[in-house]
């Protein structure tokens, strides 16, 4: 009897790419995808409803960025492993969405084989890391084992990020359905905690960290 296919989502705002990366998956015998995405948010949301088992995830996404949407999927979903896939060879990024807990990170100019190999890889519930990702990388990311990241709730680096994207209070506060006086106090909140004092600060915090691109 043949085993249950490893059911994939695919999170990524260019439809090409998409495409392109559907063919592949449901051309192997294993595999389907059971999904697709534009935006973080709706990634999280797709995720939530058809419970995939792989999440294949653009790090820099509309709405809410791909290292968030990993966070809050890897919190909710516990059976859920994602790959990010991604143009950025930078290790601040590599860093932070392994720190939110993708289990795998594929560069995008990857050989196809590579994708599908990582799929199986973390489905079995092992680690993969693109080929062209370099030692130092992995140095790097065992380096920070502490993050002022961390010290964020979760509604708190989504208003972050959303501030360094530019977006005004009452703009944050009709996207994530709070108070405009809510966004305010969380603002305020990111603030103190990391010490930044002004929109600047908090971009380039967000810059330095990964949470924008």
């Amino acid at each position: 009897m043949q085993s249950r296919k490893i059911r994939v989502l695919l999170a990524d705002d260019h439809t090409i790419l998409r495409k392109g990366v559907r063919m592949l998956i449901d051309s192997q015998s294993d595999m389907e995808v059971v999904g697709e995405a534009r935006t973080g948010r709706e990634a999280i949301e797709e995720t939530r409803k058809l419970k995939p088992d792989v999440v294949v995830m653009d790090v820099s996404m509309p709405e809410l960025n791909g290292i968030e949407s990993t966070r809050q999927i890897c919190d909710e979903l516990k059976h859920t492993r994602v790959i990010a896939l991604s143009m950025h060879k930078d290790s601040v990024y590599v860093r932070e969405i392994l720190r939110a807990g993708a289990r795998g990170y594929l560069l995008k100019d990857s050989e196809d084989d590579d994708l599908v190999k990582a799929i199986r890889c973390v489905q079995r519930g092992e680690a993969f890391l693109s080929p062209a990702i370099s030692d130092a990388v992995l140095v790097d990311y065992r380096k920070h084992v502490s993050n002022p990241v961390d010290l964020l709730t979760s509604r708190e680096r989504e208003v972050l990020a959303m501030v360094a994207e530019g977006k005004t209070n009452k703009e944050i506060a009709n996207t994530l359905h709070l108070s405009v006086y809510t966004v305010e106090s969380h603002r305020g909140s990111v603030m103190e905690k990391l010490n930044l004092h002004n929109t600047g600060d908090i971009v380039r915090f967000a810059l330095r960290n990964g949470l924008i691109s």
